[in-house]
């Protein structure tokens, strides 16, 4: 364990707070489950709450470029006051919920380049905040999210990168205020037709929206397509690759 000091009002020689996740990995809508563990410093501490919050990286664009922030995008109170005698060693388990729409930052056991996500620990020590580090998370896809990141592979479509971009998808059931693209170098076969395909997920627990944003090319036309598509959650037991391959064509003509 590595307990970070919490300075707030009481200075050097606080209490510590060390949060462990119970497992590193969770699915949209899925549950995180761990302990916050507490140490007493060299004198009792009044803690009037402990929230753990996730966070993530989100890119926004400004008319003279773009820049990065870390932004909360759920909260849960995990304790509320409690006193911690010097010394005194205390574990606060959690269940932090894990929204529907929270974006993907691993596929198949890899890391997706450009994704940083990650709870954070939020210790209210009397009366200052004391925001901590943030423990990185890994979010792995839903059977159906799995299935439709199956077909691009499948028909040639090659991953490039992901991030996360504040504002909204029009036309969706989005909530969140930034919304995920996973970014895809075009497949051969549709090479002559678009450079990329930039890939949105927006779920709910009814059904997932699959927005496919096309860079499209070509001797009379050129610029950008969207598309939403919906599937229900029962998707995922089946090979959709086809399906895919449906979409792509009717966009962007046989």
């Amino acid at each position: 364990m590595v307990f970070k000091r919490l300075l707030g009002a009481l200075g050097v020689g606080g209490p510590g707070v060390d949060t462990v996740l119970s497992s590193p990995a969770v699915q949209p809508g899925g549950t995180v489950h761990g302990q916050v563990n507490l140490v007493g410093g060299e004198r009792e501490a009044q803690i009037n709450g402990i929230t753990l919050g996730l966070v993530a990286r989100v890119e926004i664009e400004h008319e003279n470029g773009e820049s990065h922030a870390v932004r909360e995008f759920t909260r849960a109170q995990v304790c509320g006051p409690l006193r911690l005698a010097s010394g005194e060693q205390r574990a606060v388990p959690f269940a932090l919920p894990v929204p529907w729409e929270t974006p993907l930052t691993a596929v198949g056991g890899h890391h997706l380049a450009g994704m940083a996500l990650g709870v954070r620990t939020d210790v209210d020590i009397a009366g200052q905040l004391d925001r901590g580090d943030s423990d990185p998370l890994a979010v792995e896809p839903l059977p159906v999210q799995q299935r439709v990141l199956e077909a691009m592979a499948a028909l040639g479509f090659h991953f490039h990168r992901a991030d996360l971009e504040a504002g909204r998808i029009h036309g969706t059931g989005q909530t969140l205020p930034f919304y995920q693209e996973i970014e895809y170098r075009a497949a051969p076969q549709f090479a002559r037709r678009c450079n990329e395909v930039e890939l949105s997920f927006v779920t709910s627990p009814h059904q997932v929206e699959v927005v496919l944003e096309f860079d499209k090319r070509g001797m009379f036309r050129s610029g950008d397509s969207v598309r939403t598509f919906r599937l229900d959650h029962t998707s995922g037991g089946h090979d959709l690759t086809g399906t895919v391959d449906g979409w792509i064509r009717g966009v962007l003509g046989h």
